[in-house]
C-alpha cells in the first residue's frame, strides 16, 4: 500500500500576547457635609385673642453644602421670653438646595393663661420678644451611600412681633 502525505505545513496557532494589567488604586470619596444653619426670620400673630393666641413662625434654613440636603424630620420647642411657647415634630419637612436657603413656616397656638402678664403685654404691644428655638433635625444629603444623620441646633435671638393684618379682629 502506498501511502500519499501532504506536505503541507501545520496550522500556525497565534498567541496574543498578554496584555498588561493596570492597577488603579481609588481612594474614598471624601466629603465634608457641613451642618445646615437654621434662624427665625421672623414670629407674627394670626391671630390674638385674650387667653389663645396663634403664632406662625417663619424658620430659614441654610444650607452651605455644594450638594442639596432634605430634611425628613425636624423636632422643635419655640420659647419666647424664657417661656415655652410651642413644641412639635414635622415630618418631610423640605429640600434645601445646595449653597442655597429656604423657609418654611410654623403655625401653633399658644395659651397665655400660664404666662407671665409682661409677655402677653409684649405681644398685645407688638414689642420684641427674646426667642429660643431648638431641637433636632434628621438631615439626608443628597449624596449616593451617605445615610441619614441627626443635627441639634439652637437659635436665640430677638424677632419682632407682628400683626397680620389679613386676620379679622
Amino acid at each position: 500500500m502506498l501511502f500519499f502525505a501532504c506536505k503541507t505545513p501545520p496550522p500556525e496557532i497565534k498567541v496574543e500576547p498578554e496584555k498588561p494589567v493596570i492597577e488603579v488604586e481609588i481612594e474614598e470619596l471624601k466629603v465634608e457635609i457641613k451642618d445646615p444653619e437654621f434662624s427665625i426670620s421672623s414670629i407674627m400673630i394670626l391671630q390674638a385673642d385674650l387667653v389663645v393666641t396663634e403664632f406662625e413662625t417663619v424658620l430659614k434654613i441654610s444650607n452651605p453644602n455644594d450638594f442639596s440636603l432634605d430634611l425628613s424630620s425636624l423636632t422643635y420647642e419655640l420659647l419666647g421670653n424664657g417661656a415655652s411657647w410651642a413644641r412639635g415634630t414635622a415630618k418631610n419637612v423640605l429640600h434645601v438646595p445646595a449653597m442655597n436657603s429656604i423657609e418654611t413656616k410654623f403655625v401653633f397656638e399658644m395659651n397665655f393663661i400660664n404666662m407671665s402678664r409682661k409677655l402677653l403685654d409684649d405681644v398685645i404691644a407688638l414689642r420684641q420678644v427674646r426667642y429660643r428655638f431648638f431641637g433636632k433635625a434628621e438631615v439626608q444629603p443628597n449624596l449616593p451611600s451617605v445615610q441619614p444623620f441627626i443635627i441639634n441646633y439652637d437659635c436665640l435671638g430677638m424677632s419682632d412681633v407682628k400683626r397680620n393684618y389679613n386676620v379679622r379682629r
